[in-house]
């Protein structure tokens, strides 16, 4: 009889291990003489024994487990291979003189896939392990390609992820190339707004919003706060001097500017988008302020959405420190007096309070990020 090939989960094909387990040792001969010819066979005279060459290299492909043996009996060794996830999933034959509906029951209950009863008939026995060992060659294809499966749609995913940020960022560029002053300011205000909401979401006003997953949707979208800006004319844009107030008032138009160019990518979209819906309101109202001072819609309070609120204060915050033409950087520290002094004002209090308490981390960060002097 030729030897049986077998694929193990590595994908390499290989003669098929199998271990028997008996306490007398004719049986163990027979077994062994009779399936010798075609696989490697291991064979244990216990219980502790066949647990120990389970663990063993090779690891076997299949196991055929007597039922009565003293100190540990067939059904606890399966229960003991089933409980370790290293042999949990190895087929186990019961070969028994055992005829009882129960005690088969038993075994199946506790996971063996088929029972051979003594005295054994060779071909039964040739057949029933050629059976299991091709079921068990199928179920290990069928995990081999699920992995390789799961590997492809995880990489195809992680390029679509890659595909979106970079065009989140090439549209957030576009912005800047029309105001060139800002320089790293969307990877700044970015990092600023996932540091606030990561302080507050275990806060209980913001928690049931604050997931994991809204955060990373949060931050992605947090770069196209300033996208309406390429709705604004460059004398009024690039203007190095203070703006009038009839400029001032078409500068205040970018935040509707680009929410409606949002709301049209949205409405392009087979279904939602969740970061395009962040965004819309990041790039809407993160110019509002808590007491209804701010544009354009005058929101106050709590009706002004938290992703708003978030990007607020990052936006001044970074604005503060950051050169412009007609200012210097102000050094960090009077930032932060400035902002402590808008709260409640301009800025959500307990944003301010997080602000104060992820402090190091803003400075950090604005190190990281910095503009070329």
């Amino acid at each position: 009889m030729t030897s049986k090939p077998i694929t193990h989960p590595s994908g390499a094909p290989g003669i098929a291990t199998l271990l028997v387990v008996d306490d007398t040792p004719e049986n163990l001969t027979v077994l062994a003489e009779l399936l010798a010819p075609s696989y490697r066979v291991l064979v244990a005279n216990s219980g502790p024994r066949a647990l120990r060459l389970a663990l063993s290299e090779p690891s076997p492909d299949l196991i055929l487990l007597d039922v009565m043996m003293p100190d540990m009996d067939g059904y606890g060794v399966l229960a003991r291979l089933k409980a370790n996830p290293a042999t949990a999933d190895v087929p186990v034959i019961f070969v028994t003189a055992m005829t009882a509906m129960e005690e088969e029951q038993r075994g199946f209950d506790l996971g063996a896939v088929d029972y051979i009863t003594k005295p054994i008939r060779p071909p039964i026995v040739l057949a029933r392990v050629k059976a299991q060992l091709e079921l068990k060659e199928a179920r290990d294809w069928l995990i081999n390609k699920n992995e390789v499966l799961e590997a492809e749609v995880a990489a195809r995913l992680s390029e679509i992820l890659l595909i979106q940020d970079v065009s989140i960022h090439a549209l957030a560029r576009l912005a800047e190339t029309r105001d060139p002053e800002t320089g790293n300011h969307i990877h700044r205000t970015q990092s600023y707004v996932r540091a606030l909401a990561l302080h507050l979401r275990t806060h209980p006003h913001f928690s049931v919003l604050l997931t994991g997953d809204y955060i990373d949707q949060l931050a992605k979208s947090a770069p196209l706060h300033d996208i309406g800006k390429v709705g604004i004319p460059d004398h009024i844009l690039l203007k190095p001097g203070k703006l009038t107030a009839e400029e001032w008032v078409i500068m205040k138009t970018h935040a509707r500017l680009g929410s409606e160019a949002i709301e049209l990518a949205e409405r392009d979209a087979i279904k939602p988008v969740a970061f395009l819906t962040i965004a819309k309101e990041i790039a809407h109202w993160h110019h509002e302020k808590w007491d209804g001072s701010g544009y354009p819609d005058g929101l106050a309070g709590d009706a002004i959405p938290i992703p708003a609120r978030l990007m607020a204060l990052a936006d001044v915050f970074d604005a503060l420190i950051s050169r412009r033409v007609y200012k210097p950087p102000m050094p960090y520290e009077q930032a932060r007096g400035i902002i402590v002094a808008e709260r409640g004002r301009h800025f959500d209090p307990d944003v301010v309070d997080a602000f104060l308490a992820v402090f190091d981390e803003f400075v950090d960060i604005a190190e990281r990020y910095g503009d070329a002097q």
